[in-house]
């Protein structure tokens, strides 16, 4: 299992989407989140995605294709 942090950011109609949860049931990607912030047109997580290195690629590939934002904070740890 691979693990990295990561900062996601969105806007707009995401911010009433379940991302966190279609990246878990849809990828099989755990996401401990560390720090959020929601407010009615924005928002940020901050947190520690886990999976297998493939699962990960292909999570950040779709939420980038999504319109989310991401920022890799710290680099992946192999566990």
């Amino acid at each position: 299992m691979a693990r990295f942090k990561a900062k996601l950011w969105y806007e707009g109609e995401l911010i009433h989407e379940p991302v966190i949860a279609r990246l878990a049931i849809e990828h099989g990607v755990i996401a401990n989140i560390r720090r959020a912030a929601v407010e009615d047109d924005a928002g940020w997580i901050v947190c520690e995605l886990e999976g297998d290195e493939a699962s990960l690629r292909q999570a950040i590939d779709w939420l980038i294709g999504l319109g989310v934002g991401v920022e890799l904070i710290a680099d992946v740890v192999e566990s």
